[in-house]
């Protein structure tokens, strides 16, 4: 099928989905954007975005403009259907799948012979074969008539058009068609190189990723409590060891957040509970980092409490889970914030990439390093390299954001 009479379903238009839609709407497809928020619906068909990502306004605005995306709280037929909603865990990490079989429920009445229905969230194993169980189940009449395949995304928060674009692919569909058609859908606007494979690998490939790189973390800030105890500067030992030409050792930090890393490990252990002891352990290595940097942040500020006979003002700079970013989810920095805010009301949080507006506590940088005895460093953010940090200040810095 031409690409211009090509339609697209795209179901969640959050930090994955709205990219990925104003991606292929600029390649001049078709794309309609479903998202439950009618907030959300409405700032993006002004041809506005509701999330931070660099590049993604001006794309978002000329595809709404020249009526190549539009966004809507319910779906319409369409010959390709994309899922890219939410996959959080519920209470003893346990995967929920209820957003995406709740956005596949949706779409059932939409689809028809021919088309294409593409997981992209993370996913536990097996999740491509139950929502296609599910799919047939409610509509008979299109099993072996339509195709059912599994693509997760691979993209750097900040840099995402670029990846979504220029990254690799592993599609895997339910069977050989589904493969086939699934790659020739993404060939139209991803220029990185597409791997077949079967959806059950595809969905394995997405989380081996993201746990090979929380427990190469989990070594960095294991590694950091070691050398805190050993008196030894981590980041010079770090950079130091990973001259080594085989060698390269991860930043500590104070913990891992995000959708993805703090997330996905948890669908291998769940499915696998007796043979994911080394992915366990990583997840529970990196979780246990915040009660570590929180302990130390208590053991400063007790130490000045009793200088200053009052509690003193601390400035917690740096609250996303990552550098750059305006994303919060799983961050252990905000964690961290929010735990001694309870304890201290003289607490400041201070994140250049939230809005003055926004529900979390903004605090003006400069401001607050200089309204503060105690300085502690959670996110290595580019717009704190400038600032000039007052003499006699009790700094603490957990993620090398000074070096």
């Amino acid at each position: 099928m031409n690409k211009d009479e090509l339609k697209v379903v795209l179901m969640g238009l959050g930090y994955i989905g709205l990219p990925t839609a104003a991606l292929m709407a600029g390649k001049g497809l078709h794309v309609y954007g479903v998202d439950v928020n009618p907030e959300t619906v409405e700032t993006i068909n002004q041809g506005r975005i509701h999330i931070v990502e660099p590049d993604l306004e001006g794309l978002v605005h000329y595809c709404v403009k020249q009526g190549l995306l539009v966004a809507a709280t319910q779906p319409v037929h369409a010959d390709v259907f994309l899922v890219a909603v939410p996959t959080p865990f519920k209470e003893n990490n346990k995967p929920d799948l209820s957003y995406v079989e709740s956005a596949t429920r949706m779409v059932l009445p939409f689809l028809k012979p021919g088309c294409l229905y593409i997981i992209e969230s993370t996913s536990p194993v097996g999740t491509t074969e139950k929502m296609a169980e599910l799919i047939f189940s409610q509509r008979p009449e299109l099993r072996d008539q339509m195709h059912i395949a599994y693509c997760p995304e691979r993209v750097l928060p900040g840099n995402v058009i670029h990846e979504l674009q220029h990254n690799d692919r592993v599609i895997g569909g339910i069977d050989e068609k589904s493969t086939h058609a699934a790659i020739e859908f993404y060939s139209r606007f991803v220029k990185g190189s597409l791997h077949a494979t079967r959806a059950r690998t595809a969905e394995m490939c997405k989380l081996a990723e993201n746990a090979y790189r929380d427990v190469n973390i989990a070594f960095a800030n294991e590694l950091s409590i070691i050398s805190h105890k050993a008196g030894i500067d981590v980041n010079e030992l770090i950079e130091l060891a990973s001259k080594h030409p085989r060698v390269k050792i991860l930043k500590p930090g104070p913990g891992v957040g995000g959708h993805c890393i703090a997330v996905d490990p948890w669908f291998i252990i769940s499915d696998f509970e007796n043979e994911a002891q080394l992915i366990r352990q990583a997840r529970m290595t990196n979780n246990a980092k915040k009660d570590w940097v929180l302990s130390r942040i208590e053991e400063a500020s007790v130490e000045l409490e009793q200088q200053l006979n009052r509690k003193p003002v601390i400035a917690c700079m740096g609250l996303t889970y990552k550098a750059d970013i305006d994303d919060v989810r799983e961050s252990p920095a905000m964690e961290i914030y929010r735990t001694l805010k309870k304890k201290n009301d003289q607490v400041k949080g201070v994140e250049p990439h939230l809005p003055s507006g926004s529900a979390h506590a903004v605090t003006n940088a400069e401001e607050a390093v200089l309204a503060a005895d105690l300085i502690v460093y959670l996110v290595p953010h580019k717009a704190f390299k400038n600032i000039v940090l007052p003499a006699g200040k009790k700094i603490l810095d957990f993620c090398g954001a000074l070096r």
